[in-house]
């Protein structure tokens, strides 16, 4: 995978906790950014995937069983009797 250097600006105390985390996991801070950011990515790809596919599926609609017949009215379905 080709890769692409940025400039990044955090505030000193931040950096610190982030330079103190990348010792604990035996890592860099380079490698701990691209790791949330690469989080990041997936997730919102994942959300637009499902997004698309539920509103695919609502667009094409549920079969309810009642097939060319006609549907009940509100009164049948709630069976009122006057």
């Amino acid at each position: 995978m080709e890769m692409q250097n940025i400039t990044l600006s955090l505030p000193k105390s931040t950096l610190r906790k982030i330079k103190l985390i990348a010792v604990q996991r035996e890592t860099s801070v380079s490698k701990l950014v691209v790791a949330a950011i690469e989080k990041i990515a997936n997730e919102e790809s994942e959300y637009e995937k499902a997004k698309k596919d539920a509103l695919a599926l609502m667009n094409k609609g549920f079969n309810l069983g009642f097939g060319d017949s006609k549907l009940p009215s509100r009164d049948e379905l709630h069976d009122r009797k006057y």
